[in-house]
C-alpha cells in the first residue's frame, strides 16, 4: 500500500520527519494485519466448533437443548470485533493516531476482509496526510471517494511514496504539478488521460490532441504541457539538494488508447494494451525504503506549500 506524504497543499506528518514515519506505516500495517487476520480466523473457528457441537447434539431432548443454548449465550455474549491497538509497540510519541480496524461485520473470505483492512486504512493515510499534532487541514471530501489516489494508495508497495497533485511554492508563487510517485530506484511523475472506455487519443507536440470515441472527435489539451512542468519542478529541487535519482515521465490511461508514432524518447506511454503487464511490474518490486528516495522526500516537501490551521483542542489548552 503506498504512502500518501503529501495531499495538495494540506499538512502532512510525513513532512515532520520523513525518516521516521514510512517504517513506523509499514510496521504498524503489518502489525494490525495480523492481529485482525489472527481475530478473523479465531472468530471463524469458533463458528465451525460452535457448528459441530449442534450436530453432535441433535438427538438430545429438547429440554437438554435449551440448557445447553443457554450456557452458550451466559458465555459468549454477541459483541461487535474490534481489535485492540498495541499501544505498547505503535505509541505515537508526537500525540498521533493510532490504527486500529474493526469489523462492523464479518467478512467471510481473506480477501473481503483485506478489502475491509485497506478501506480503513485508506482512511487512517488521509489523517496522517492531514494532520500533525498542532495543526489540521480541511480535506476535501471528494478525496475521500479519489479513485486514482486509492489507486496509488491501495495497490501498490508500502516503500512507494505518493505525493498527490502537490501545490510546490517556488518563488512565492505556488505550482500545482501532476502526481509524484517515489520509489526506491527512482521518480515517477504521472500524468492520467482516462475519459470514456476505450477512447483513443491521437498524440503530437502541439497544444492540443485529438480524442476520438464513437465516430466523434474533440480537441483536448495536451497532457505533456503538465507533464512536463512538473519533470522540470522535480528535477529542480533535487538538484538543489544534490540528490541523483532518475526522474522519469509517464502518461497513464487504463481504459483507452495512445496513438503517437513520433513520440519523445523521454516520455513512456502506458494504455489499455500494456496496463497490467506494467502494474504487475510495479506491485512485484520488493525493495527497501532507502536512504537516497527518503532525502528526495525530504527535500521536495520542504519546497511544499502547506495551508492548515490551528488544532482546537490546543488552543483550548493554551487557555487553559
Amino acid at each position: 500500500m503506498g504512502q500518501l506524504i503529501k495531499l495538495q497543499d494540506y499538512v502532512s506528518r510525513y513532512e515532520q520527519n520523513i525518516f521516521l514515519y514510512p517504517s513506523r506505516f509499514v510496521r504498524l500495517k503489518k502489525q494490525q494485519w495480523e492481529k485482525l487476520l489472527v481475530n478473523w480466523e479465531t472468530d471463524a473457528k469458533d463458528n465451525v466448533d460452535q457448528s459441530a457441537a449442534w450436530l453432535e447434539d441433535d438427538h438430545k431432548p429438547l429440554f437438554h437443548k435449551i440448557k445447553g443454548f443457554l450456557r452458550i449465550a451466559e458465555k459468549e455474549p454477541e459483541t461487535e470485533t474490534i481489535v485492540e491497538g498495541d499501544e505498547g509497540a505503535d505509541s505515537d510519541e508526537d500525540g498521533g493516531m493510532l490504527f486500529t480496524p474493526s469489523l462492523p461485520s464479518k467478512p467471510e473470505t481473506v480477501e473481503d476482509l483485506k478489502k475491509h483492512f485497506l478501506d480503513q486504512l485508506f482512511r487512517f493515510q488521509m489523517k496522517w496526510a492531514s494532520t500533525t499534532i498542532l495543526e489540521k487541514s480541511d480535506v476535501e471530501q471528494k478525496f475521500y471517494y479519489d479513485e486514482r489516489l486509492k489507486f496509488f494508495l491501495q495497490r501498490f508497495p508500502d516503500t512507494f511514496l505518493v505525493l498527490y497533485k502537490p501545490v510546490f511554492l517556488l518563488k512565492q508563487a505556488p505550482v500545482e504539478v501532476e502526481s509524484v510517485l517515489i520509489r526506491p530506484s527512482g521518480v515517477l511523475c504521472i500524468s492520467f488521460l482516462e475519459e470514456e472506455e476505450n477512447a483513443v487519443f491521437s498524440g503530437s507536440t502541439e497544444r492540443f490532441w485529438i480524442k476520438r470515441h464513437q465516430m466523434k472527435e474533440q480537441n483536448i489539451l495536451s497532457p505533456l504541457l503538465a507533464l512536463n512542468r512538473t519533470e522540470k519542478v522535480i528535477k529542480k529541487i533535487l538538484k538543489l539538494y544534490d540528490i541523483d535519482l532518475p526522474v522519469q515521465k509517464m502518461i497513464l490511461s487504463r481504459n483507452g488508447y495512445i496513438d503517437f508514432p513520433s513520440a519523445p524518447y523521454d516520455i513512456r506511454f502506458i494504455e489499455k494494451r500494456s496496463f497490467q503487464e506494467w502494474f504487475q511490474s510495479m506491485r512485484k518490486q520488493r525493495s527497501p525504503l532507502k536512504a537516497q528516495q527518503l532525502k528526495a522526500a525530504q527535500a521536495l516537501l520542504e519546497y511544499c506549500q502547506t495551508s492548515s490551521m490551528r488544532r482546537m483542542e490546543w488552543d483550548a489548552s493554551d487557555e487553559k
